[in-house]
């Protein structure tokens, strides 16, 4: 059996917070640079230059792209044939946010009960969402969330005869309701099916695919495409100036459900889609 020490998986994740705030995925840039070329209105093509000149200062000197540096959200599949050695993987997890957090002085945002509202000074704990697969290698990825898109998200228990209309109208219904609010231009995933919870997994997960990769089944591949024309076309434009980039792109996951139900979650994120991944080997 292949192991892992807590020290290997601690410095890693310090390592993916540093990343993830402050360089902008190059999906992101490149999806960017396309709007530049197709944006019509000259407030959305200047928005969108500001935006490209944000993320080159960023990675240059090393400082977030966004001051809401998030909530971190960490997606990790651990293989069934590792052992993780000197500690507890949970809260390996959580010193690497802490530490990273600390090393690169990013914005602390996490209280401690949602009601008494005391920061716990770290931005720990860590939403962790873990899998277990095949081998023996862990596999990372940090998906840092500021909350000026993810308040913007809603799920809703549509009835299965509302179908596949009902599902699209929800989804831009949330966009159009969201406005300027979550600092378009944005990114949506979309999950469908399954129970409550995991549709709202679905949605969060969506968000890693690469801006512009399509959905393997063909035709929900076709639906990304449909939202997408649809929710470009209500025109909020760049930062909600007005303009055809509102969303850069839309991913769709998708998962068995219960007869009786539709349901779908819808998560947004703005222009700073940050995500980062790791593989260590055991």
């Amino acid at each position: 059996m292949k192991e892992i020490s807590v020290q290997k998986i601690v410095k890693a994740v310090e390592e993916l917070c540093l990343e993830a705030n402050c360089v902008l995925n190059q999906d992101v840039v490149d999806a960017l640079q396309r709007s530049l070329v197709t944006e019509e209105s000259p407030q959305g093509k200047e928005v969108l230059e500001l935006l490209l000149q944000n993320a080159e200062i960023a990675e240059r000197e090393s400082i977030p792209i966004c001051q809401d540096t998030g909530m971190a959200v960490l997606f990790v599949e651990v293989g069934q044939d590792l052992h993780i050695t000197g500690g507890s993987l949970t809260e390996a997890l959580n010193e690497g946010v802490r530490r990273g957090y600390k090393k690169g002085f990013l914005r602390k945002s996490v209280v401690t009960n949602p009601f008494t509202r005391e920061n716990t000074q770290d931005n720990t704990p860590a939403i962790i969402h873990y899998d277990v697969v095949e081998g023996d290698n862990l596999t990372l990825t940090l998906a840092p969330k500021g909350f000026g898109s993810e308040n913007m998200g809603a799920l809703k228990m549509l009835k299965p005869s509302d179908g596949l209309a009902g599902m699209m109208d929800f989804v831009v219904e949330t966009v159009e309701k969201a406005g300027a609010n979550p600092c378009p231009p944005i990114v949506v995933g979309v999950g469908i099916g399954g129970t409550m919870e995991k549709a709202a997994y679905l949605a969060k997960k969506a968000l890693l695919r690469d801006i512009g990769s399509a959905h393997q089944d063909p035709e929900l591949a076709k639906l990304e495409q449909e939202l997408l024309g649809r929710i470009n076309d209500l025109g909020i434009g760049p930062q909600g100036y007005g303009g055809r980039t509102t969303a850069l792109g839309v991913s769709l996951e998708v998962f068995a459900t219960h007869i009786a139900g539709l349901p779908v979650a819808v998560n947004i994120n703005c222009h700073v889609a940050r995500h980062r991944k790791i593989v260590l080997k055991g």
